[in-house]
């Protein structure tokens, strides 16, 4: 019995793709792979069937394993060919000279050959994709991987420096809650002291919080609470620094949100129409892209 593992995939729906095929022949193990510009999923998963099939003899029984419901699918209920004729009249050739069984293996349940193509494959499909975003066919996102899936940057290339940010907020309430705050006249406790408490420790669990921001050491962080009864409110001001290989605006950001959201809590059995506006960050320093000021 030949047990062939495939998979095939492609970055969008046209796009850079990659396949691979996993033979098992009598405890030997061959691995078959490439890659194709302009190509579609469809195409890699019935490419990789094709090139695994190659490999095998003409009159030997053989389990065809993959994930693509629409290549298992197809061929066990003998549905119509839509699209792909070249690669399916190559496929049925094959087919007509062998005994297969199809399965199709998906989600955990995979084997770890199963695994091992789709990893090949994406392996195989990444290798067009980093020179089509080289010479800038294909836009890079640092957040998205080749699939469009949510990554972690990896920022192991890059120098410890002195990174700086800044963010502002405001709370708007009404000038009886700012009295209150300012007086300290609010049943809960100190709502100031509080609130610059808890914008400090909301920094310090940003990578916590925040899915893709990685975890960094902070030197220090300062929040700046100042009740403005002009514009009937409490103005909030953070500022986080680091030595560290990425920067600290969403430190800065997330202990001005954390300190705001402090504020209302303490605050919202005394005032239903407070609002958290305008969090932003305004200044930026250190890193490869330098200083940045928004604001004066």
């Amino acid at each position: 019995m030949i047990q062939i593992f495939t998979d095939g995939l492609s970055h969008g729906s046209v796009g850079p793709g990659g396949w691979a095929a996993i033979i098992i022949e009598d405890g030997q193990r061959r691995v078959r792979s490439g890659n194709e510009s302009g190509t579609t999923n469809d195409r890699m998963e019935l490419t990789a069937a094709i090139r695994g099939l190659e490999e095998t003899p003409e009159g030997t029984t053989v389990t065809v394993l993959s994930d693509s419901r629409d290549l298992v699918n197809t061929i066990t209920r003998n549905s119509k060919r839509k699209a792909n004729q070249d690669l399916w009249a190559e496929l049925n050739r094959l087919i007509a000279r062998r005994k297969i069984k199809w399965e199709l293996a998906q989600g955990y349940s995979a084997s770890r050959e199963k695994e091992e193509a789709n990893a090949i494959a994406g392996s195989e499909a990444d290798k067009l994709l980093n020179v089509s975003i080289h010479d800038g066919s294909v836009p890079m996102l640092t957040h998205l991987d080749w699939r469009g899936r949510a990554q972690m940057v990896d920022v192991g290339h890059k120098e410890v420096t002195q990174r700086e940010a800044v963010a502002k907020g405001f709370v708007s309430m009404k000038p009886s809650t700012v009295a209150q705050i300012t007086a300290h006249n609010v049943d809960k406790g100190d709502v100031l002291a509080v609130a610059r408490l808890a914008g400090i420790m909301g920094a310090k669990l940003t990578s916590n919080l925040i899915p893709l921001c990685h975890p960094i050491p902070l030197n220090q962080v300062t929040v700046e609470l100042e009740p403005d009864p002009d514009q009937s409110g409490i103005r909030v001001k953070a500022t986080a620094r680091t030595d560290a290989k990425t920067g600290v605006e969403m430190e800065a950001l997330t202990a001005v949100s954390v300190a705001a959201l402090t504020i209302y809590d303490m605050c919202k059995s005394l005032d239903r129409d407070m609002r958290i506006q305008s969090i932003r960050l305004i200044a930026k320093r250190g890193g490869k892209s330098g200083d940045i000021s928004l604001e004066d």
